[in-house]
């Protein structure tokens, strides 16, 4: 049985953390679908978690720039982007093909209405109990591990989290004017 992981606040390291977990199943050799929400150039991260043939990475294909909430042109790009995840993140699961799965910044698409609710939904409750007909409870047996990354949790996340950890910024350069740092920041 899968659990579901949280990590969210608004510190640095909730992506830094979820990468680390799928590292670290990989060198277990357990499959792991690493699906990037939100994001869209190119990050360092990227280029070593690509080279690990344990670790498939999906992410949208071209970067649709800074969400603006207003703009309803991006917000359907960003819609039809972050569905696409969804469909392949699918396939993968249905195909045995995912042991941990990690939904990088899934938080912000479903706090903005940005992506299909139910199906991301549907997708955090594979690996949570429902009961049979004989009263016992199991797990749906293609569920994999889950690790939810963003800032904002909503309660559906928050609700059904085996592990919750909250990154709590005390200080951090940018509120200095210090832009993010490749190798650091990205």
């Amino acid at each position: 049985m899968g659990l579901i992981h949280l990590y969210t606040g608004d510190g640095k390291g909730k992506t830094t953390a979820a990468i680390g977990l799928a590292v670290r199943a990989a060198g277990a050799g357990k499959k792991v679908v690493f699906a990037q929400f939100m994001k869209g150039r190119e990050t360092s991260e990227l280029k070593i978690l690509s080279n690990v043939p344990e670790i498939t990475i999906i992410r949208n294909d071209k970067d649709l720039g800074w969400f603006k909430k207003d703009d309803e042109v991006q917000g359907r790009a960003y819609t039809e982007a972050h569905n696409r995840i969804l469909d392949e993140i699918e396939t993968f699961i249905m195909n045995g093909q995912c042991d941990v799965l990690i939904l990088d910044e899934a938080t912000y698409p479903y706090n903005y209405g940005i992506i299909d609710k139910e199906r991301l939904e549907n997708l955090l409750l594979l690996g949570k109990d429902h009961e049979e007909a004989d009263g016992k409870s199991e797990a749906d047996e293609r569920s994999p591990e889950i690790v939810v990354t963003g800032r904002d949790a909503d309660s559906f996340f928050t609700d059904r989290a085996d592990y919750i950890t909250e990154m709590k910024k005390i200080r951090h350069p940018y509120d200095k004017g210090i832009d993010g740092r490749l190798g650091i920041e990205f």
